[in-house]
């Protein structure tokens, strides 16, 4: 991108300004949810999560 707009900073900035808004969408998330769901629950829910993800990335290696 850089490479593109031959303007470091925009893309610097918009990078930086990206980070910054999936984090806070990401704790704003997570408050909810750990509000309305028991800690258990929530940590079930996340490890089955990143078993699928690992199991559809062993998938995509493999084959």
């Amino acid at each position: 991108m850089t490479a593109e707009s031959h303007n470091p900073w925009i893309v610097f900035a918009g990078a930086g300004s990206a980070l910054i808004a999936t984090s806070l969408l990401g704790v704003l998330l997570g408050r909810w949810l750990a509000s309305r769901i028991a800690p258990r629950i929530l940590e079930r829910v996340a490890g089955g999560i990143l078993l699928a993800i690992s199991a559809a990335l062993v998938w995509e290696v493999l084959g």
